[in-house]
Order: structure tokens, then C-alpha cells, then sequence
């Protein structure tokens, strides 16, 4: 197994940022309890398990941190509010910042910032925005789509829609979490994602595990549901084909600002990777694609955790 060289004192008390005000708090906890439970063993016994509501700063006032572990995800956690805060506060973080956080979040921004790097190839879509007619923003697409909130993670509010007449229905699931709608073409292909985490500040991108869900697709329970998902890391790719995926990875997260980790996920379809979003706060769960891709390249779960929390301050 790789050792990671660490940077961070182990005296420092470390806030593990969980829990959260999104849809994705209950996977946020398994998360947090995860990297805590990887930061003790590391050596870090100042580390504190710190569940995230709306009193979180005068928490992390109080409790005197000297770095934070974003184990959040979903809105308030991953989308530049927690970032923000932690900024004001003056407490260094793991993880990206402010600007790509709040960027990635939403899908349709994302597309728009990784649409001015030509080598980046995305599904056609449609942005719906609150009070927009859906169907004739989606006049020009082919079925089937998939209706998704614009900024929502885990697919929760995601709806695969084979026909029209259907296409009414998705909407309304869609805005129970977001008031603005993506709509997007279906590859028809196999999923596989990509970790991308940092060393001495330069990204690499991990092995590529590609992802076969016993679902019609990668919904929550395929996601979060121990069996529900054939694993395959590395994935079963030609050399060249591999290569050319990490490559476009590495500079999905430089287009976007990224720093110290994420996630990119792909549709392949003909040997040709579709980017479909970057995670900026990834899973840490044991189900989580981030530490099976890390292992697969021999950096174990603690070594994961350490390598993150080396990017402390490191923001961009």
C-alpha cells in the first residue's frame, strides 16, 4: 500500500464537517463517521466529529479548529456555503473551494464552464428554468431523457423518461428539490467515474471503476445499497481508451477550478466518455466509488483520508 507523506500537524484539532441540511445528510454522516473514524487511527486524536445545522458557526467558532474536513454533501455542504464560512472564520479546509464548489453543484453551470474546453464532450441538454414550458425547451431532444434537479446529488429528484407523454410527470418529481430543471439526452452506454485527488498540488486521476447497477440505472438505492451494483476497477477498457478518459478527467477538474478532490463521472458509449457532472464532496461510505477507486491503485481508505486533508488551505 502507498504511504501518503503528511503535512498537517497531528496535534491540530480538526473539525469532520457531517450531517448537513440537504437530502444527502444521512449519507453524509456515514461519510463523516468514516473519515473521524480514519483520522484516529492516523494519529490526528483532536479530530471531532462536528454534525452540521444551522448553528455550525457558532460551532466552529467555539470549538477553535484548526482545519475542516468537508465530509457534507448536497446543498449548503457542497455548493460553496460551508466553503464561504470557513473562509470568514479563517479555518483552513480539505477539499475544493468557494468558486468550483458553487460551480460544480449546479449541472448546468458545470456544462457551461467545461463546454469552453473542446476536448470535453457532454450530452445534449436543456436547462428549464422556474416557469419555463418544459416542452418546448425539449422540443429538439431525443427520448429517452433524464429529468434532473439542477443541483442535487445522489439522484434524488431523477427520472429516466422514455416517452412525451411522460415527460410532465419527471418535471414535477424534479422541482420537489430544485425550482430549475436539466434535461439530458440518454447515452446508451455504461457509467464509470473517476477520482481526481491531488499531491503536492499537482491532480492525478485514480483507477476507473465502472459501474453496472442491477436498476435500469444509477438511482440512490444502485448507489447506497450494498449488491445493488457490479463493481469493475479497473474498468474494462483498452489501454488507450483508459488513458484518454483520466486525461479528460484531469482537465474536467483544472477547467473547473477544482482542488484536492473530486469525482468525475462518464457515460461511455462507442469508446466515447460523455462527462456528466464533478463532484466536488464525493462519498466516503463504504459503498463510496472514491475509496474503491483509490484502492484499486493501492492507496488504502486511511491513506485516501490523509491525502485529502493534505490539501487543507490549499484552495484555489
Amino acid at each position: 500500500m502507498q504511504e501518503i507523506k503528511n503535512r498537517i500537524d497531528k496535534n491540530s484539532k480538526i473539525a469532520v464537517l457531517c450531517g448537513g441540511m440537504s437530502s444527502e445528510a444521512e449519507v453524509s454522516m456515514r461519510s463523516g463517521k468514516g473519515c473521524f473514524e480514519a483520522l484516529q487511527r492516523l494519529g490526528f486524536a483532536n479530530a471531532e466529529m462536528v454534525v452540521v445545522d444551522k448553528d455550525i458557526a457558532l460551532k466552529l467558532k467555539d470549538g477553535k479548529y484548526d482545519y475542516a474536513f468537508n465530509a457534507l454533501h448536497g446543498k449548503y455542504g457542497e455548493d460553496g456555503c460551508i466553503q464561504g464560512l470557513l473562509e470568514i472564520l479563517r479555518i483552513p479546509y480539505a477539499g475544493c473551494g468557494v468558486m468550483a464548489s458553487s460551480v460544480c453543484m449546479n449541472k448546468e453551470f458545470t456544462k457551461r464552464i467545461l463546454s469552453t474546453n473542446p476536448d470535453i464532450i457532454m450530452a445534449r441538454s436543456a436547462f428549464v428554468k422556474k416557469g419555463e414550458d418544459i416542452f418546448e425547451k425539449t422540443a429538439d431532444l431525443e427520448y429517452p431523457l433524464f429529468v434532473k434537479p439542477v443541483s442535487e446529488g445522489s439522484s434524488f429528484g431523477m427520472t429516466k423518461v422514455d416517452k412525451r407523454e411522460d415527460l410532465k410527470e419527471a418535471y414535477e418529481t424534479a422541482v420537489k428539490y430544485n425550482d430549475d430543471v436539466l434535461v439530458e439526452e440518454f447515452i446508451d452506454g455504461f457509467f464509470v467515474t473517476v477520482g481526481v485527488l491531488e499531491a503536492d498540488g499537482k491532480p492525478f486521476a485514480t483507477e476507473i471503476l465502472e459501474i453496472r447497477p442491477k436498476n435500469e440505472w444509477y438511482d440512490f438505492e444502485a448507489k447506497y445499497t450494498q449488491g445493488m451494483s457490479d463493481f469493475i476497477c479497473p474498468a474494462n477498457l483498452s489501454p488507450e481508451v483508459t488513458e484518454y478518459v483520466k486525461e479528460l478527467a484531469v482537465k474536467a477538474f483544472e477547467t473547473a477550478g477544482c482542488s484536492g478532490v473530486s469525482r468525475i463521472d462518464f457515460m461511455m458509449k462507442d469508446d466515447i466518455p460523455y462527462l456528466l457532472e464533478i463532484n466536488t464532496s464525493p462519498g466516503m461510505t463504504a459503498t463510496s466509488d472514491l475509496p474503491a477507486q483509490a484502492l484499486a491503485m493501492e492507496i488504502d481508505y486511511d491513506n485516501l483520508v490523509l491525502l485529502i486533508l493534505n490539501s487543507a488551505g490549499l484552495n484555489k
